[in-house]
């Protein structure tokens, strides 16, 4: 399905890119908050999800920073998760101004979902729904379990060098190379095909990109840097993130949770998912881990479609 509008608007102190998908003015916003920080998925969202577009506008945003919205922050910005809190705002102001809507139906991917459990909190009167899918609920908890994870995997494998690398990891993250560390521990979850399930590389979501008509190599070179950019400014507040105390929300709540996702554990999840007092639903996809909506994108798809039929 072709893109209705792409084109960079200005968003704060930025121009940042959006792309929307849909068959009429008419139909509602949706918009996706994609995953990273800093990990832009258009050509993704396009390639997986473009379905969407036959019930919903669907609004792809390449966030401050990401993708095609890439540039270098300076430290006079003071660039913080309320900046893209704020960016967000901004956005969907814009879009319902301009499609003439009151509210807007919200999906949000890791990174994205901390994005989105923040805005539903603070700006609840703007949003239909909610959907997290690969949601986070307490980043430390979450970075334990990665390591627990790997360092058992690693075990079993007796794969020594590894365990040695990982006994020396301080998951407080305030080494000089917490970075490094952190890349590492990731980077394990994947080989051990727990980010991708049944997968230990990242070589089709990689060729998606490269073969992508929506990025040019001027836009993957921009979204790697703005990955890396955006985890070094924003990662250390982040790791602050604990929604455990969010058991009460004024917007519907669903989960989209890969059952074998140990990059942000769906474990926590669950747990969390139970604490909730408000209206919630937690959906499961049964072959997937991190990534559910292009893992098994025709369920995804067909699951989106019936939030907006519940109304």
């Amino acid at each position: 399905m072709k893109a209705q509008l792409s084109k960079y608007i200005k968003i704060g102190s930025s121009k940042q890119f959006i792309s929307i998908i849909g068959e009429d003015n008419s139909l509602p916003l949706l918009v996706y908050l994609h995953g990273g920080p800093g990990d832009a998925a258009l050509p993704l969202v396009y390639k997986y999800n473009s379905e969407l577009g036959k019930t919903f506008n669907l609004v792809v945003w390449e966030q401050r920073g990401a993708g095609k919205s890439y540039y270098t922050f300076s430290e006079e910005e003071q660039i913080s998760i309320e900046t893209y809190i704020e960016d967000l705002y901004s956005l969907i102001q814009y879009l319902l101004e301009t499609y003439k809507q009151k509210k807007v139906y919200l999906v949000a991917h890791s990174w994205g979902s901390v994005l989105g459990l923040l805005f539903i909190k603070k700006y609840p009167h703007l949003v239909h729904s909610y959907v997290g899918c690969g949601q986070v609920v307490n980043m430390k908890k979450g970075l334990k379990c990665q390591y627990d994870f790997v360092l058992k995997e690693s075990q079993e494998q007796n794969k020594k060098k590894l365990i040695q690398r990982l006994e020396y990891i301080d998951l407080s993250l305030t080494q000089k190379d917490w970075l490094n560390d952190l890349l590492f521990v990731t980077k394990l979850v994947v080989r051990y095909k727990h980010s991708l399930y049944g997968k230990s590389n990242y070589n089709q979501l990689v060729r998606d990109f490269i073969f992508s008509p929506k990025y040019t190599i001027k836009d993957l070179i921009k979204r790697e840097k703005g990955s890396l950019q955006s985890i070094q400014y924003l990662w250390q507040e982040l790791m602050e993130i604990d929604f455990s105390e969010f058991k009460s929300f004024d917007v519907p709540i669903t989960f989209f949770e890969g059952r074998h996702d140990r990059h942000a554990s769906s474990f926590l999840v669950e747990d969390y998912y139970h604490t909730i007092k408000t209206e919630k639903n937690l959906i499961w996809f049964e072959n997937s881990s991190h990534f559910p909506q292009w893992e098994e994108s025709v369920k995804f798809n067909q699951s989106m479609i019936s939030i907006i039929k519940q109304k």
